[in-house]
């Protein structure tokens, strides 16, 4: 199967199977309205041939109606348009099921990329040793993150992992079943989720797919790199942000904190559990049988009851374990060895944290709390802060801070988030004492600026009675490209304060330092943001590796290439010699812990893919910028942020957003816990907009600006001036350069300006449309003639027919959003019933689910 072309093996295995399987799904009656399966096709044959033609979304709709819809009666032609919605989501769920079923086919589980492909190459080099000395120490870090960027209840999951199963057995009657299932099940969430519950969704995730798929990585390595022998790293860690993620979202208390991090204790025990049961069917020898089922009682009541006192830790577990082993060794010849040996590992790696909880708040948060805490300190008597403290300069409070120690009361503090701060740090204590140190032991500061801002998240855990050493990392994330310039300052005034080089000292001289993709692009544009973060790597490199530190970089990648997404393995494996390597950390959320990580095939290779780019980096090439590119990609960097940066700053930019699009529909619908901004302000302020609802609304008029705007003004520069040849040169020569601009092509190959095309003609937004499509064409253009390609993503096949695939499907999906709208638009300038105007609006939102789903294969 494998000898055939990847494209072959997709035709065959997802696109064929999709028609087949769609014309079972279409057919099967789940309304009242017999023939909606029967209509969509009709529909969408009249949308692809109306874009065609250059009709506008609300011509298309009408002349469909005028066609196939028998009935005057306007309840009937919306309700067709709901049950239409309603179909599209549940074609884009059997499409995904497909496409997950066929993963290991389409894909070569021991092809490039692979651990396999890895260690044979290796022993081909006759670099095993270089390998075994890199795996030492090289972790790869994946971070569960629950922004609203999917909106799956889990009994949708449920199906889709069913669907998956039946299609790889081609059980055509099972298949039929749980399509009709799908059909009644709703996808529509009646209430906003909490924090707590997108917790338990995406523990989902950790019980059933990296409980898996991590160890079996690890027992390869170290079967086949270590020959056996026992391995002093995990190396792959998890992370988990939902329930620890202050940052802009009030509903994450403290005691959700707390009980996220049981849920997570709880349900490691439980996958241990369940697999020591299993292991007493194989050990019914004397001395292992005895141990085996004390640990399935101790187990049992851990999980069963949640004890205030904690006297069972990962320690005990595995002294208990190796015990068995010994055993087992010496006395039954070794038998089922192997099958402990995996057991063991697995409490190795996931502890009883199951993944680290991070801690996150927002810096301008903190400097408002910090200040009412030196305030009611100083009120209360306490001698902790000099009275002065407020009137020093910045150097003066970075020393004061750096020396603080305490046990403060949390109930003694006046102000509201001073008090909830305080707690959360209380909150990380518990769970370390019940979870382990891993359980939570990490404290990141959005939006980063100075050292100061790094210090008083410090002096605040030191105030809370840590004895000895701070068992914490206090990480900062530079997110804006102003803060991206100023981080090597930062992080110089960070390492020449001696106490602070002692903290990290006792953290085996490790700073792990943030940097967000999702903000910078927001913020200075594709080219920049990418760049800048590139310039900010190499510096924190330089200055840490001054100070004999070594800076771990945790990438907040989100999903699509504008928030840092896009081949993300072929990112890190490009980064150079001038940017520390020795971990990989990065988000993951929505769609993409779905379509990469979603099932065991697809996250044991995206898993390897990444630790693969580690090893590739730093075993076998460096791929270095030189001088001339360098000074080519500055210049391609300022002039794209110049126009990215007009572009924000015309007068419709934000008008448009917030009538043309989506954008106010986020803050609507019940995808996740967190508000679409930080603000409670009823006017529009660009700083508080998050990125995900941004670069979302883009998306979803099929304009992807986030992820292409300013990139061909910036080649252009270099065709008007007769250089263009030194950007392809540098582009056949830089895997950075090639990457960067290759995501970019994916954010274009997304966009369809035909479905906007009727806003060329308003009075008001026309001419900045135009702009936008502009900037569109000419960017597609010069791509294509960098790359010397006809088509985008033609060099990636596979991934260009998916998205296709996608798009196709969602089209008239994206024609009833546009429809919705402009009814929408016209209805509020008739002064019509809110009423009406409501149901369109619902009509919206519940089309934007679908699209947001259906990009799944964004990363």
């Amino acid at each position: 199967m494998s000898a055939l072309p990847q494209l072959t093996r997709f035709n065959d295995n997802v696109l064929s199977k999709y028609q087949i399987y769609n014309s079972i799904f279409i057919t099967l009656p789940f309304d009242t309205i017999n023939n909606t399966g029967v209509l969509l096709p009709l529909f969408h044959k009249i949308c692809e041939k109306g874009f065609k033609k250059g009709k506008n979304p609300t011509q298309i709709v009408e002349k469909f109606f005028k066609k196939y819809v028998d009935s005057s009666k306007e309840h009937v032609k919306k309700d067709l348009l709901f049950h239409f919605i309603q179909y599209i989501e549940r074609q884009v769920v059997l499409f995904d099921a497909i496409e997950d079923a066929a993963f290991p086919i389409v894909n070569n589980m021991d092809g490039f990329g692979t651990l396999r492909n890895s260690q044979e190459t290796a022993i081909l080099r006759n670099k095993k040793e270089e390998l075994k000395k890199h795996l030492e120490d090289f972790k790869v870090r994946i971070v569960l993150t629950a922004h609203p960027t999917q909106f799956y209840p889990g009994t949708v999951l449920g199906i889709i992992t069913d669907l998956d199963k039946a299609i790889q057995n081609d059980d055509l009657l099972l298949i039929k079943k749980l399509l009709a299932q799908l059909g009644k099940t709703p996808f529509y969430k009646k209430n906003k989720p909490t924090p707590f519950d997108e917790a338990v969704s995406l523990i989902w995730y950790l019980e059933h797919v990296f409980y898996k798929s991590v160890p079996k990585i690890y027992n390869y390595i170290q079967h086949h790199v270590y020959d056996g022998h026992p391995i002093e790293n995990e190396i792959i860690d998890l992370g988990f942000w939902p329930g620890g993620d202050r940052d802009g979202n009030p509903f994450v208390t403290t005691q959700i904190t707390l009980d996220v991090a049981e849920r997570l204790r709880q349900s490691i025990l439980r996958s241990y559990y369940r697999d020591v049961r299993r292991l007493k069917r194989r050990f019914t020898f004397d001395g292992v049988q005895e141990i085996l089922v004390g640990v399935e009682k101790r187990l049992y009541k851990h999980v069963v009851r949640s004890y205030a006192k904690v006297n069972f830790s990962q320690k005990i577990l595995l002294k208990e374990l190796e015990t068995a082993r010994d055993i087992v060794k010496e006395k039954h010849e070794g038998l089922f060895i192997d099958e402990l040996n995996d057991f063991i590992n697995k409490v190795r790696i996931f502890g009883f944290h199951f993944a680290t909880l991070d801690l996150r708040q927002d810096s301008r948060v903190h400097h408002k709390a910090f200040t009412q805490i030196v305030d009611d300190l100083l009120a209360s008597g306490d001698t902790t802060f000099p009275k002065n403290y407020h009137r020093m300069s910045e150097e003066e409070q970075i020393e004061v801070l750096s020396v603080i120690k305490g046990n403060i009361d949390p109930t003694i503090l006046t102000d509201e988030m001073s008090e909830k701060t305080i707690q959360s740090i209380y909150a990380l204590k518990t769970i370390q004492q019940r979870n382990g140190e891993r359980g939570a032991n990490r404290y990141i500061i959005s939006n980063n600026q100075t050292a100061l801002n790094v210090m008083q998240t410090f002096a605040m855990l030191n105030l809370c009675g840590f004895e000895n050493e701070l068992p914490v990392d206090v990480i900062p994330l530079f997110e804006t490209v102003d803060d991206l310039e100023n981080s090597e300052s930062v992080m110089r005034t960070l390492y020449s304060n001696k106490s602070y080089r002692y903290h990290l000292s006792k953290r085996k001289n490790k700073q792990t330092v943030m940097l967000g993709f999702s903000d910078g692009t927001k913020d200075g544009g594709y080219l920049m943001a990418n760049w800048g973060i590139f310039k900010a790597k190499e510096a924190l490199t330089k200055v840490s590796r001054e100070f004999d530190i070594e800076v771990i970089f945790f990438d907040g990648r989100g999903g699509p290439p504008a928030r840092g997404g896009g081949k993300t393995h072929q990112f890190y494996s490009s980064l150079g010699p001038t940017i520390e390597d020795k971990e990989i950390q990065l988000t993951i959320q929505g769609q993409t812990i779905s379509s990469n990580f979603g099932t065991e095939d697809s996250s044991q290779y995206n898993l390897e893919q990444l630790l693969s780019s580690g090893i590739k980096n730093e075993v076998f090439t460096k791929d270095q910028i030189n001088d001339k590119h360098r000074d080519l990609i500055e210049d391609l960097a300022t002039t794209s942020y110049q126009a990215y940066v007009d572009f924000k700053n015309h007068p419709c930019f934000l008008p448009y957003l917030e009538k043309m699009s989506t954008l106010k529909y986020y803050a609507k619908t019940n995808i996740g816990s967190r508000p679409s901004k930080r603000s409670n302000s009823d006017t529009l302020d660009f700083s508080q907009l998050r990125a995900i609802p941004f670069v979302g609304s883009w998306s979803q008029l099929k304009q992807n600006v986030p992820g292409f705007y300013g990139v061909g003004t910036a080649l252009k520069k270099y065709e008007d001036a007769g250089r263009f040849d030194e950007i392809v040169d540098f582009y056949n020569a830089s895997d950075f350069f090639k990457t960067l601009l290759e995501n970019s092509m994916m954010s274009l190959t997304k966009s369809f300006f035909g479905l906007t095309a009727y806003m060329a003609d308003d009075p008001f937004y026309g001419e900045f449309w135009k702009l936008i499509n502009q900037e569109y064409q000419t960017t597609k253009r010069l791509l294509l003639k960098l790359a010397g390609h006809k088509e985008l993503m033609e060099n990636q096949p596979v991934g260009k027919a998916s998205i296709e695939i996608r798009e196709k499907i969602v089209l008239p999906l994206l024609t009833i959003q546009q429809y919705a709208l402009k009814k929408v638009q016209d209805l509020q300038k008739e002064g019509a019933d809110a009423s009406e105007i409501e149901m369109y609006e619902k009509m919206v939102m519940r089309s934007l689910f679908g699209n947001i789903n259906a990009s799944r294969n964004s990363a």
